[in-house]
């Protein structure tokens, strides 16, 4: 396996919280949460904003656009992989993998786009590969 190439993911946990996130995931949409009070955009999914406490919130569909806040490549791992934190335009700061292209490729500020990681089960793992 090449460091660009994909891997199969392991399934996610779902909850009651999250189940609409990860039912997304499976028709290759990324959501995230809005709180109507607050009117705060946050993830992870939760039933509660975390910046005002309120449960008045909804479900919003994210652009998949993002820069690479910070980063890391894992050469010496089994599989050799990147991991990042990615801030999407939306506002909102996600660890994820940075997938498909070349470790020497990225870097900080990179424009990246959402694509989804298979799980083999359903819920897929939104993953970032370089815009």
């Amino acid at each position: 396996m090449t460091e660009m190439n994909r891997k199969d993911y392991p399934a996610p946990e779902i909850n009651p919280e999250t189940e609409t996130f990860w039912n997304a995931t499976a028709e290759g949409k990324l959501l995230l949460k809005r709180c109507k009070a607050c009117d705060k955009v946050y993830y992870y999914p939760r039933a509660i904003c975390p910046h005002c406490l309120s449960d008045d919130t909804e479900w919003v569909a994210a652009s998949g656009r993002g820069r690479i806040y910070s980063y890391t490549v894992l050469r010496k791992a089994p599989v050799p992989y990147a991991l990042a934190y990615v801030t999407l335009e939306e506002g909102v700061t996600m660890m994820t993998n940075i997938v498909d292209c070349a470790f020497d490729d990225i870097a900080l500020d990179k424009p990246v786009s959402v694509v989804f990681g298979d799980t083999g089960e359903g819920p897929a793992l939104p993953l970032f590969t370089l815009a």
